[in-house]
């Protein structure tokens, strides 16, 4: 089944220009002309299809390093094999000094620096090994996450990989959405630390009426212009509807959301619009709709929505995963890696794919704090996993600010971003270590500008890129923000200063973590 990609309320001449973009053609379409663009050369193509139609295939172009392009994978709960991670290590190896590989904050990865013209034999690669980068951009469902742990969680709730792969599947297929108002992000939790209300869609395991299931949140999201977390849709599902129920969601909001100003198009400012209990009324009749349409098969069935209270199973802050620590099958571990701001080379990747190859059953897992997990390694081989030089670089036992340190992408490759944030973090995470001692970690997120990829909200610390004047002259600098929790009684952080100078920033952290986060001052070398 083909569907349009043009809106279904509005007409042509009330649309923005990038709605109207949209309207005239579905990046889609581009598929298979892939070939025929990179002949062509990135610079013979009109600035819609540029800017906007080549999302939909995940192929994002960067103002910053024009000619060369990101590519944005979906790995659906952060799952990667081997063999798929050896792939993308060749396509970023085959991009020279301009290579490289970001862990994102949806558990996924992205690609740099490659040409136009090696999008149609990468997109052929992909599809071999079972991977894809579809619609993982602009106007639309990003990477669905749930618990990097997944079937092996000693303290798991539910696995949540059969559920995100089957949201996945949905989204992907012939009656998911293809033109947005806005981006959208789903997630599933399964664990008791699952914190997903940074997100437009959650499901978190509840029970209901002695069954286990899933509570319905919605509408959070993070932007330049608000940021909320989600709230109550006042449903509660069995597992299995949560496919149909996601394409019921996208299928209203694809419907009804705002086209006219992209700065309140995001599900929540629709959810304000309508009302809760209207909104949840509109859903439920498009996912009747939906069933009706499609059959229960592929929609599921309304009549197993339940009227619920909102309350959940997720009652702490989520885990770093870092360290070997046991699996819940017996005699087999995980070793959660940390990589220093999610940055990769071709050569880790390699490293990466072989350790898991030999040390664990072929499978890394990715987490939302861009680290990864080699898993299944049996008992009898961690010690010599342990004595791996990869290890001296990803290390197991990172200090507590590098533990959970985020980091965007920084002004390196995004034209948004005013500061260089990887490298500016790592720098004063490094000063950090330097002259202070913590007694735990302190989760700390770096974000280049307004738009908040790093999610600086979500940080005990958060910095954000700024400008700040310093000794008359306007520098790079960064607002901080405190507070932000993801416990019991999740809150977002808050603005504590405008505008810090890079220089001057390690005094300023230090003094705050040693005020609020219980730091001791190294003692000053003689």
């Amino acid at each position: 089944m083909t569907r349009s990609s043009a809106p279904l309320a509005e007409s042509p001449a009330a649309l923005t220009k990038i709605e109207q973009a949209k309207a005239e053609l579905c990046g889609l379409e581009l598929a298979p002309r892939l070939a025929e663009l990179g002949r062509q050369g990135w610079e013979a193509l009109d600035e819609a299809t540029l800017t906007i139609r080549l999302k939909w295939l995940g192929i994002f172009f960067r103002p910053v390093t024009p000619g060369r392009f990101m590519v944005r994978l979906r790995l659906p709960n952060g799952v990667i094999t081997t063999e798929q991670l050896a792939a993308l290590a060749e396509a970023v190896d085959r991009c020279g000094e301009h290579g490289s590989a970001d862990l994102t904050t949806r558990q996924n990865i992205q690609l740099r620096g490659l040409l136009l013209e090696d999008m149609a034999p990468l997109m052929g690669e992909l599809e071999r090994v079972g991977l894809t980068s579809r619609q993982s951009g602009h106007d639309n469902p990003r990477n669905v996450t749930g618990n990097p742990l997944a079937g092996i969680d000693p303290e798991e709730i539910v696995d949540t990989r059969p559920l995100v792969d089957a949201i996945q599947a949905a989204l992907l297929g012939p009656a998911g959405p293809r033109n947005l108002p806005r981006k959208f992000n789903v997630a599933v939790g399964g664990a008791p630390d699952s914190f997903l209300l940074h997100n437009d869609l959650a499901f978190l395991p509840a029970h209901h009426n002695g069954a286990l299931g899933f509570t319905v949140m919605v509408g959070g999201f993070f932007s330049a212009q608000r940021n909320e977390l989600a709230i109550p849709l006042g449903l509660w599902l069995p597992a299995e509807q949560l496919p149909g129920f996601t394409l019921a969601v996208l299928r209203h909001y694809e419907r009804s959301g705002n086209r006219q100003q992209r700065n309140k198009s995001r599900l929540m400012y629709l959810i304000d619009q309508l009302g809760v209990e209207s909104y949840r009324q509109a859903v439920l009749s498009t996912w009747a709709e939906l069933a009706a349409e499609l059959g229960q098969g592929q929609a599921g069935d309304p009549a197993t929505a339940a009227a619920h209270d909102g309350s959940h199973l997720v009652t702490r802050a989520p885990r770093d995963g870092l360290g070997v620590q046991s699996q819940k099958q017996h005699g087999l571990h995980w070793a959660g890696l940390h990589v220093p701001m999610g940055r990769l080379d071709a050569e880790g990747m390699v490293e990466l794919a072989r350790l898991a190859r030999i040390y664990g059953s072929g499978e890394l897992r990715l987490t939302e704090a861009q680290n990864v997990l080699i898993v299944n390694v049996p008992g009898e081989g961690v010690e010599a996993l342990l004595a791996e030089p990869l290890l001296q670089r990803f290390r197991l036992d990172p200090s507590p600010l590098q533990a959970e340190a985020v980091s965007c992408t920084g002004n390196a490759y995004c034209s948004f971003a005013l500061i260089p944030t990887k490298g500016a973090a790592q720098a004063v995470l490094e000063e950090l270590e330097q002259r202070v001692e913590l007694p735990h970690a302190v989760r700390m997120h770096w974000t280049g500008c307004p738009n908040a990829c790093g999610q600086p909200y979500m940080g005990q610390i958060g910095l954000m890129g700024a400008k700040a004047r310093k000794d008359g002259e306007m520098v790079e600098a960064a607002k901080i923000f405190l507070g932000g929790s993801m416990d019991t009684e999740p809150k977002l952080a808050e603005l504590h200063d405008k505008g810090v100078p890079l220089s001057d920033l390690p005094d300023v952290l230090e003094q705050l973590l040693v005020e609020r986060f219980g730091a001791r001052r190294r003692p000053m070398p003689a």
